[in-house]
Order: structure tokens, then sequence, then C-alpha cells
């Protein structure tokens, strides 16, 4: 544990993206809370430097050319600048560029090392909410798709023939497969979107719509799993029982398609609703673009200020993500 109290873990990010959050609000002081997080480690760094220097001071009574503790302070020193300020100029100037060393430390400071290590998850958590908001622009884009499937399905009437609705069901749940596949690992834990809020109840209301046995009660129907449709427990992708299907559409046709527009009413409400401005989606893309922008404008005098710290090194699909934000927004 260093003397400043930071270690790698100290500097908590998850402040700023309303981590801890219940609830989704269109305006977030998350940012406030990353900037004063980031202040508070800055001057904590930056107080026991100088701090260091009046401690030495103290405990001989002397500095360097032979002034007095009082001579620091400015005692009797009514012009030009004092010694304490000749100090903390000199403290300040060497926590620059100029102050970090070869290997990536910042040595005027009191605790390099641990500056340091703040700088390796600051370099990390940089290149991590690219990569997040990367996928949450591809998990709105998808819950769209879906939003306008369902939307689809719900055209579908008493008037349709059995093989186009079991066409439109299967590719309703083809389509929601697609997002399964495409995010349903992200969410898991170990996934790079399992600590992320607005996925995992992305990907748990859309699951729950599907199967809400309470679509269709009215006609004495349990939900879509009456009609064919319904959510494998082990795989979480949706299957389409088409005998099923048949089944409810031969015994009351008009009953069933009142139990498929209701779904269908709540699944594309529901969609809308996780895309909507100032919900979970647009709320997490909204807080990701704030601490993304501070850290790129900041980047370069914070690690002037603390040193490099270790470059983060992404693999897999956060590497393939980070390609995307940067192909997206430019950045060669």
């Amino acid at each position: 544990m260093s003397v400043n109290g930071i270690n790698s873990n100290s500097f908590d990010f998850s402040k700023l993206l309303g981590g801890k959050a219940t609830t989704p609000t269109a305006g977030s002081s998350g940012a406030v809370d990353f900037l004063s997080a980031l202040k508070l480690q800055m001057a904590s760094i930056e107080s026991q430097t100088v701090g260091s220097l009046v401690s030495s001071a103290l405990g001989s009574g002397k500095v360097s050319g032979g002034a007095s503790f009082a001579d620091i302070l400015g005692a009797g020193n009514t012009a030009g600048t004092s010694s304490l300020d000749a100090l903390l100029g000199s403290a300040a100037s060497m926590s620059g560029t100029n102050g970090v060393s070869a290997v990536g430390r910042n040595m005027a400071l009191f605790d390099p090392e641990s500056a340091y290590r703040m700088m390796t998850g600051i370099n990390a958590k940089a290149v991590a909410y690219k990569a997040e908001a990367s996928e949450m622009g591809e998990m709105k884009s998808y819950v769209s798709t879906l939003q306008q499937e369902a939307i689809k399905l719900g055209s579908t009437d008493v008037s349709t023939g059995g093989e186009e609705i079991r066409g439109r069901v299967q590719a309703f749940a083809n389509a929601y497969n697609g997002w399964m596949q495409r995010f349903g690992s992200e969410v898991q834990d170990g996934g790079m979107l399992a600590g992320t809020q607005a996925a995992r109840v992305s990907q748990w209301e859309l699951e729950q719509s599907i199967a809400n046995p309470f679509n269709g009660a009215k006609d004495g129907l349990h939900g879509m799993a009456d009609l064919g449709l319904s959510i494998d427990p082990v795989t979480k992708l949706a299957t389409v029982d088409n005998a099923r299907l048949d089944a409810a559409l031969a015994s009351n046709k008009k009953a069933a398609m009142g139990a498929l527009h209701e779904f269908t009413a709540n699944f594309a409400k529901s969609a809308e609703l996780l895309n909507s401005a100032g919900n979970f989606i647009n709320n997490r893309l909204d807080n990701l673009s704030h601490v993304i922008g501070y850290i790129d404008t900041n980047m370069a005098s914070l690690q002037a200020e603390f040193g490099q710290g270790d470059p983060a090194k992404p693999t897999g699909q956060q590497a393939k993500a980070l390609a995307n934000y940067n192909a997206t927004h430019g950045i060669g």
C-alpha cells in the first residue's frame, strides 16, 4: 500500500457511467463525479510531493543553500520570491513532461509507482470504454431491427394463411436468435458487457416479452408458448413448434391472432423504450461519450503529470470492437 493511498484499483470510473444506478435518467451527474474523483487523486499525489519536501525541511531545520525553515515560509521576506515559492515552483515544473523518466514514471512525485499504476488503469479504461461504446451502438441497431420484426409479425391477421403465419413467426424467431448469438455471451460473466446494466436489462426485457404468459389471457391462452414460440431454457434461443402453432390456429384462429397482436405490440414497445432518449441504451451511450471525450482531451496532460502507464493491449472481441469504434470515428 502506497503512502498516498493510490493503487491500481482505487480510481473508480463506474461513477461516471452510473454503474450502480437502478433506473436510467435523462441527465447524469457521472461526468462531475469522474472529474471530482480524478482531481482528488491528482491533488493527493501533488500534496504528498510538496509535503515530502516540507517534511525534509522540518526534519533537518535546513534546506539546500543553508536556508532555515522560517526562510522557506518567507519570514521577513517582503520582496522577491520566497524560498517556499521557489520550492513549489520547482516541484510543479518537475511534474510536467520533463519530469517523466525514460521508464515512464514521474520521479518528481512522492509515489511515482502508484501514479504509474493509476495511469495504467486509465489507459485500459480508455480502450474498454471505446470498445463498449461500439458494442452498445451495435446493440441499439439490433434492438431497432427486432422492433421492426415485431411490427411485421403484428401485421398478420385472420385472413393470413397458415403457411405465411408460420413463415413470419419463424422470421421473427430467427431475428431474435441473431440478436442472442451476437450479444448473449457478451452479457454473461467474463463477457465484455457483463457489467453493463443497459445490456443486461435489454436482454432480460426482450426475453421476458416472449416468455410473458399473459398475452392472450382474455381468450384463455398462455402467451406465445401456446402458439409454439418459446425460449429454450438452456440455449436461451427462440424455438418454433409449428405443430402447436397449427393447432392453435385450427382451434381458434381469432384468439390466436389476438394473442399474437398483443405480444407483438408489447415487444415492439419494449424495444422502443430501451432505445428511447434518456433510457437504458441511449443513457449508457451518452455517459460513455462523456468519459471518452474527457479522457481523450486530457490524456496527454494526465500522462505528463502521473507517468505514461502501461499501454492497453485489447484482444478478442474487445480488439474488434475497438477497431470498429476507430473506423466509425475516423481514428487511424
